[in-house]
């Protein structure tokens, strides 16, 4: 039986819980299915996340032009990193049209709007971001995870456990999903309950001030792309 390969992008600054959170999920599904799961990079070299440790990816991306699915992670800043990778970006350009899912945790959902991928689609991401997806011919929504054709989007950093779980159950089957959620023991109880929402615009302010700052550098040779995201 051909494997599946579902091929989750790595490249530098992204947060790690957007990578190893539906990685987790997916790669507990292995055993019982065709499944694999795979992280590719532009090189094997280790490159720094947006916490103190690095990543290695296993395979680089000539060696998996063909992903069964593609899994694109966020950060603050990585995802601009991502888009100015013309390597990175040549290749989704490839692989996303012959993929049966293209999936994003978090601000992946940039990358995949960078791309074109979500113009006219409905598509979710971090809160912080959701705006702009509409200036990329997004519709934005408000949720865990959206999903429109093969496209599927998942809100912020744990929101991409949920949708890997979804996704697992589809792939193989409810059982194997609840059989990797009983070995994760996923069954979140936030100890401060919901989320504080009306604190938002002080976190907005303080995140926008950091993006403003660091995005002419990594952008400055994509001009079209740093003035989608002018406040």
């Amino acid at each position: 039986m051909r494997e599946r390969t579902i091929a989750f992008l790595v490249f530098p600054e992204i947060t790690p819980l957007d990578l190893v959170g539906p990685l987790q999920v997916l790669r507990a599904l292995e055993g019982s299915s065709d499944l694999r799961t795979v992280t590719v990079g532009e090189s094997l070299e280790p490159f720094e996340t947006d916490l103190p440790f690095r990543i290695v990816p296993e395979r680089t991306l000539d060696d998996v032009p063909d992903p069964y699915g593609i899994v694109v992670p966020g950060g603050l800043i990585g995802p601009f990193h991502a888009m100015a990778s013309d390597r990175i970006m040549d290749w989704l350009r490839a692989a996303a049209p012959k993929a049966s899912f293209v999936s994003s945790v978090c601000t992946g959902a940039l990358v995949l709007a960078a791309l074109g991928l979500l113009e006219g689609k409905k598509a979710t991401t971090h809160w912080s971001f959701l705006p702009h997806l509409a200036r990329f011919g997004a519709t934005p929504v408000k949720g865990r995870w959206v999903e429109d054709g093969q496209v599927i989007t998942a809100a912020g950093v744990s929101a991409g456990i949920d949708m890997a779980l979804a996704l697992g159950a589809r792939l193989t089957s409810e059982a194997s999903a609840r059989a990797a959620q009983l070995v994760l023991e996923y069954e979140p109880e936030p100890p401060l309950g919901p989320i504080a929402w009306e604190g938002s615009e002080a976190l907005l302010q303080g995140m926008g001030g950091v993006v403003a700052q660091r995005l002419p550098g990594i952008l400055r040779n994509k001009p079209e792309l740093l003035a989608k995201f002018a406040p």
